[in-house]
C-alpha cells in the first residue's frame, strides 16, 4: 500500500514503537500490579502497541471494510479511556494527554478516509490492493480526492507534526521516560507521514 522504500522505513519505526509500548507493559506489569486497574501509561502503551502493529498492516497489505471499522471503534475507545485521566494532571502532562488522543482521532481519520485520500490510484496492483478498490473487483479508481478531504489530511498531518515537536521538546526537557518520549515522537512523526504519502 505504500510505495517503497518508505513502506520497509515505516516498517522498522512502528516495529521499534511496539517493542517499546510492549517492554512498558511487560515492566509494569513485573512491579506486582496483576490485578489492579489499568493506568493512563497502560492505556497509552497499549493504543500506541496496537496502533503500531495496526500501521504496519497498513503499510503493506488490504485490510477489510469489516476489519477497518472495528479499528476505528478501537482507537475511539482508547482515546475516550484517556478523557477522564484530564481531572488528575496539569501542565506537561496536560499536554502529553491531549497529544495521545490527536493521536488517536489521526488514526481514525487514516482508517475512515483512506479510500478518498488514496483516490486516483490504480488500485489493481500488488501494492496498491487497498481500500480505494473496496466498491468491486475490477481495479476501480476514484478520480481525485475531494478537497475538504485534502484540508482536513492537511489539518492532522499538522497536529502530529506539533505532536512530533512537542514530545521532541519533551525529550530533551525530561530527565526520565526518555525513551517512551522517543516512542511518541516516531509514532507522531510516522502517522504524519503517512498521512502524506496516503495524499500522495
Amino acid at each position: 500500500m505504500i510505495a517503497a522504500p518508505w513502506n520497509v522505513i515505516l516498517t522498522l519505526v512502528f516495529i521499534m514503537t511496539a517493542v517499546i509500548c510492549l517492554s512498558g507493559l511487560i515492566e509494569r506489569s513485573r512491579e506486582g500490579r496483576r490485578g489492579a486497574r489499568l493506568t493512563d501509561s497502560d492505556v497509552i502503551d497499549i493504543t500506541h502497541g496496537v496502533m503500531s502493529v495496526a500501521m504496519i498492516v497498513m503499510t503493506w497489505w488490504t485490510v477489510w471494510d469489516a476489519v477497518t471499522w472495528a479499528q476505528v471503534a478501537i482507537f475511539a475507545i482508547l482515546a475516550l479511556a484517556l478523557v477522564p485521566s484530564f481531572r488528575g494532571v496539569k501542565g506537561a502532562q496536560t499536554v502529553d494527554l491531549v497529544g495521545h488522543i490527536v493521536l488517536d482521532a489521526a488514526m481514525v481519520w487514516m482508517l475512515a478516509a483512506m479510500p478518498l485520500l488514496m483516490a486516483g490510484m490504480d488500485m489493481s496492483g500488488d501494492a496498491g490492493g487497498g481500500h480505494a478498490g473496496h466498491g468491486g473487483g475490477g481495479g476501480p479508481t476514484i478520480e481525485s480526492t475531494p478537497v475538504w478531504v485534502d484540508i482536513v489530511n492537511a489539518v492532522f498531518i499538522a497536529l502530529c507534526v506539533a505532536a512530533t515537536v512537542w514530545w521532541i521538546w519533551r525529550l530533551f526537557r525530561s530527565s526520565h521516560h526518555r525513551i517512551h518520549s522517543l516512542c511518541h515522537i516516531a509514532m507522531a512523526a510516522g502517522m504524519g507521514w503517512m498521512l502524506v504519502l496516503m495524499n500522495g
